[in-house]
């Protein structure tokens, strides 16, 4: 039996060089329509070897760009496969603000933590080029905290932006959070002091079990929440909060200039927010005045108007907000009406309202609520006699059973000499 004999690379060369000038040079011959003269035939063929090896080199280089192609590739790629400390992202509303934290979760699995997978202190962890890493406060890569606005930590200012979170975790149960401007690295095998932006110091907690490392918010308010990473038995929390009232306000004054601008209920809603919440009265003025007249979606009516009613008082003009009222009141519903008289209660004005109330059973005879209101109005000044004769009639015109169940306690109240407001 025959073994097939292996060639080299240069003979396999040699070999498809030979045949390619073998049949280059058929090829040649049969194109001849006349027998040439000596010289002009070896010049030709010398030509036709050169061109020949050049094609032959050319060839080889390819090869070698696709070989090189072939096996780098697969080294550099990598596919997308479930990792043994999983991504996660939690986010917390604070107002209009976000906050966010991207982080893996590592697993317990029966491991020490504190104080050895997690070292005490700030540690060289023998790779990259920090000398002193502090804990990169998750796995894989850094642990980043996003806020869209400007925050305070522990009452300390941050910049809105996105940081690279770490922590120092000691064995007294003293922490210390590092927000670093660097949010791109991975882990904290590059962690530089000078790129912290703040560092805040915290206590740890003891807390139950944790078994996959989690950021959770907690402790919510309307201007703040706290973050907390959990893991193991321990929990490290950190007191988040914002400028709420001022970063609506400037959220407002850009809105306004886009296309919530364009009715006249944005305008309402601006000057309504600014005066509950601290915000400029003037400012709120201006806002209120453009939604009643002056503009192609202005129009007067009593939501507007009791607007502008309230912030002229705030701002000590009781005359001016007391003819604004009274222009309300003749344009209001029965419900409106009924509305402001409540609101005059909660202000301790309890005459007024029971002006207010009056008013009410005045421009709407018969109608609910308005004996529900006189009831309220007379309760507030002290006359509980006839609070309790307008009561009972207001329990005959309610519209339904949670109304009538409502009236029903007040009476009892007010037969006990109880204010019902």
């Amino acid at each position: 039996m025959r073994h097939a004999k292996t060639l080299s690379a240069s003979n396999y060369d040699a070999q498809v060089t030979t045949c390619t000038f073998n049949v280059e040079l058929i090829l040649f011959n049969k194109s001849l329509t006349r027998r040439p003269n000596q010289d002009t035939y070896l010049e030709h063929l010398i030509n036709l070897k050169t061109n020949i090896m050049k094609k032959s080199y050319l060839a080889q280089v390819c090869a070698l760009l696709i070989f090189c192609l072939l096996f780098t590739i697969p080294a550099n790629s990598q596919l997308n496969l479930p990792r043994g400390s999983q991504a996660a992202t939690v986010t917390q509303r604070i107002g209009i603000s976000d906050v966010s934290i991207t982080y893996s979760r590592p697993r317990v699995n029966d491991r020490e933590i504190w104080g050895s997978l997690v070292p005490y202190g700030m540690n060289n962890l023998g790779f990259g080029t920090a000398t002193a890493s502090p804990w990169r406060a998750g796995a894989n890569e850094n642990t980043v905290i996003h806020f869209s606005e400007d925050a305070q930590i522990e009452g300390q200012a941050i910049p809105a932006g996105e940081y690279g979170l770490h922590m120092i975790v000691n064995e007294d149960d003293s922490a210390t959070i590092i927000f670093s401007e660097n949010a791109g690295a991975w882990g904290s095998y590059f962690y530089e002091p000078s790129e912290d932006v703040l560092r805040v110091d915290v206590r740890a907690e003891d807390a139950p079990h944790t078994e996959w490392l989690q950021y959770e918010f907690t402790d919510i308010s309307a201007d703040g929440a706290t973050a907390r990473l959990r893991w193991e038995e321990k929990a490290i929390p950190f007191r988040i909060t914002m400028e709420v009232s001022d970063i609506v306000m400037q959220s407002i004054r850009r809105e306004l200039q886009n296309q919530p601008g364009f009715n006249r209920q944005s305008w309402e809603q601006a000057a309504n927010y600014a005066l509950n919440n601290n915000g400029n009265l003037e400012e709120a003025l201006g806002w209120i005045d453009a939604a009643i007249a002056g503009q192609f979606f202005s129009e007067k009516n009593f939501t507007n108007l009791n607007i502008k009613a309230q912030i002229l008082n705030r701002m000590g003009r009781t005359a001016e907000a007391d003819a604004v009222m009274q222009e309300a009141l003749a344009m209001g519903t029965v419900l409106e009406i009924h509305g402001y008289g409540r609101q005059l209660i909660a202000q301790g004005r309890a005459a007024d309202a029971l002006e207010v109330f009056q008013t009410n059973a005045k421009q709407n005879k018969n109608t609910w609520p308005v004996d529900l209101g006189l009831a309220r109005g007379y309760s507030a000044v002290g006359q509980f006699d006839k609070a309790l004769k307008h009561l009972k009639i207001a329990e005959g015109r309610a519209p339904d059973v949670p109304n009538r169940n409502a009236i029903a306690a007040n009476i009892e109240k007010l037969e006990k000499g109880e204010d019902i407001n």
